[in-house]
């Protein structure tokens, strides 16, 4: 648990810290400017960096210098409407702004763009490049999301850096045991500089696609995945450990190269001319599953080396619907933990009703138009203004540990750590008949169960995800709770409010006819209405069932204890509601369909899945629950 005493207690913002309950209604709102449009000198410049390439650079200068600067390095075009309307904001009220295409991506050198694995070395040389300016003051603060996010961890490796936004970013310690499926080829053939890149925004292509990414995403790999001939050949003394070391070894190695070569041991392995999202997303199958996504920003055998080397405070920007939110409590942790003291009491936690790039929740949105932002850049500058200032003047006491969302009450809170000091655990047991109750089951039940066919997988609807096509956030999915190859196990109408905040997870006990398959826990509200609305859902590959050793195999028919990350999230179950949580196998085509062959070749086949809840196999739901 990260603790970081602010002097403001926990509760509802607008009663313990009514300026910041003021600013979040109008996150975007920033005081009056200080200098005109026409007073603010922008200028292209082509900065080189440490292997000659150039990189296409915005400068934003104020009539007064020297200047604090707030940089972004992005790969979605540096001058994006969107983006240039922040920058001069921020350089009317005396920032200077810089803003640069990554490697490979818009004006920037060369022509082809090798995904993540060039920015730590590009992003520390534009922080260097910065402090050699006349125009600079010696203050530097970083803003952006996503891609543009975790370009700044990189930057926060300069001694220079003074503050970062990390929004809906972390560094890639939360692991997924599924594989992204949708989105990933869109975004892949879409993005960044070559011949091979359509002339379409990945946004347009998701749907022109969409049948492509709905007749793919089966996934049936061996435990190991043989190392690739060039890898061999180029580490003969692999062959001679075990698979699970030389993915070690492998990692290892990877960790200590330079970005240019780091960028050529991911094209020998994957056999791509050039790095994507696509081959990115695939290199736990070499480097081990433990490997995330998001570790390739600052690769590292030992991650709280890296956060001891980070040089910033972060104040963390995310939604209850951001596809990494896993990555972002999972990050926090890591900083609480490893960091020095003296960046680990200057962090902060922002978590909105949003989605990764779009509003998240949305019920009850009369009255509460916090619930139509995706709290990104340009909707919360006047959030970052405010965090810049107060990390200049040294005034973070002033800022809340923890600012949270509370969805079903649609309120902000406070607390002082995350997760929540005042929440106890509670747990729901699902029972016969679709029961869900807090009493442990107490007599012999005969377990239930479903076939999963990967040919007609349990279908994405909303959640925490991202796409163009399907909508994010809090959809009813009442209807996908009708299919047979969904369990639903639902507690009696509430007689008073109950208020989750914080980690969940399912802990299962379940058998399958597979010797691999998978299992997706999904907790929804149920409205008097009927409509089950979807808070968070997380999912289990059962060959990693054991996070802490190697992949194995599972013994059909054999019950086996399995617990599913089901992330976090803050909602009030409002008296007369009911709480719902449902076992299926797919959430698809958000991740990819387990084949259930284990790596065999042959078409995919059906497996039955069966749930066990009685006394010896209390299968069970955890939360916490803040106290009345």
């Amino acid at each position: 648990m990260t603790e970081i005493p602010t002097g403001i207690p926990s509760g509802r913002l607008d009663e313990v810290a009514p300026e910041f309950a003021e600013l979040l209604r109008k996150p975007g709102r920033m005081a009056s400017p200080d200098f005109t449009v026409p007073e603010i000198k922008v200028d292209t410049v082509m900065v080189p960096m440490r292997d000659g390439i150039r990189l296409a650079t915005d400068v934003y200068l104020p009539p007064k210098l020297p200047a604090p600067t707030v940089v972004m390095r992005t790969p979605y075009e540096r001058d994006q409407d969107v983006n240039v309307g922040v920058f001069m904001s921020l350089a009317r009220r005396g920032f200077a702004v810089v803003s640069q295409d990554c490697r490979g991506t818009g004006g920037s050198e060369p022509d082809f763009w090798d995904y993540y694995v060039r920015e730590p070395e590009d992003s520390y040389d534009l922080v260097e490049w910065i402090t050699h300016q006349d125009w600079f003051d010696g203050f530097i603060g970083s803003t952006g999301g996503s891609y543009v996010g975790q370009t700044q961890w990189c930057m926060a490796m300069h001694p220079a850096m003074s503050a970062t936004v990390p929004e809906v970013s972390g560094l890639g310690v939360g692991i997924n045991t599924l594989h992204l499926h949708m989105f990933m080829n869109a975004y892949a053939r879409s993005m960044g500089n070559g011949e091979d890149i359509l002339d379409i925004s990945f946004e347009d292509l998701e749907g022109v696609m969409l049948d492509e990414t709905l007749a793919t995403g089966y996934f049936n790999e061996p435990l190991y995945r043989p190392l690739a001939p060039a890898v061999l050949k180029r580490f003969p003394e692999l062959a001679d450990e075990s698979p699970h070391q030389a993915q070690q070894r492998l990692w290892a190695h990877y960790c200590s190269l330079g970005n240019a070569d780091r960028a050529e041991l991911v094209k020998e392995i994957t056999g791509a001319r050039n790095v994507t999202i696509v081959e990115v997303e695939s290199l736990p199958g070499s480097f081990g599953a433990t490997i995330s996504h998001d570790r390739h920003t600052l690769p590292h055998t030992q991650m709280e080396e890296v956060v001891r080397s980070l040089h910033a405070p972060a104040l963390m920007v995310s939604g209850w619907y951001d596809w990494g939110l896993n990555d972002l409590f999972a990050t926090w942790a890591l900083l609480g933990r490893a960091a020095p003291e003296s960046l680990r009491s200057r962090c902060r936690l922002l978590i909105a009703p949003s989605s990764h790039g779009t509003a998240g929740y949305h019920e009850g949105r009369e009255g509460h138009p916090e619930l139509d932002l995706p709290y990104r850049t340009a909707d919360i500058r006047g959030v970052l203004a405010r965090w810049y200032t107060a990390v200049r003047e040294d005034a973070l006491d002033s800022w809340p540990t923890v600012i949270y969302y509370l969805m079903g009450a649609n309120e902000w809170r406070v607390a002082d750590s995350w997760p929540v000091r005042d929440a106890e655990p509670a747990r729901f047991y699902p029972g016969p008949g679709g029961t869900l109750a807090t009493a442990e089951p107490a007599s012999p039940a005969e377990p239930d169960s479903y076939v999963y066919d990967p040919d007609d997988p349990t279908p994405t609807k909303g959640g925490s995800i991202v796409s163009y096509v399907y909508p994010a956030g809090s959809v009813d999915v009442s209807d996908l709770q009708q299919r047979p190859d969904v369990l639903s196990y639902t507690t009696e109408p509430l007689e008073q409010d109950l208020d989750v905040v914080g980690p969940l997870r399912m802990v299962l006990y379940a058998s399958s006819s597979a010797v691999d398959t998978d299992f997706v826990a999904r907790l929804t509200d149920v409205f008097p209405d009927g409509r089950a609305i979807q808070l968070q859902a997380g999912a289990l590959r059962t060959r990693y069932r054991d996070p802490d050793g190697e992949p194995s195999f599972l013994e059909p028919g054999r019950v086996y204890r399995l617990e599913i990350d089901m992330w976090a999230t803050a909602n009030r179950f409002k008296a007369g509601h009911r709480l719902r949580v449902d076992i299926s196998s797919a959430d698809f085509p958000r991740f990819d369909r387990n084949t259930n062959r284990g790596g065999e070749p042959g078409d995919p086949v059906p497996a039955r899945q069966t749930i066990y809840h009685d006394p010896e196999h209390p299968s069970h739901l955890e939360v916490r629950v803040l106290p009345r």
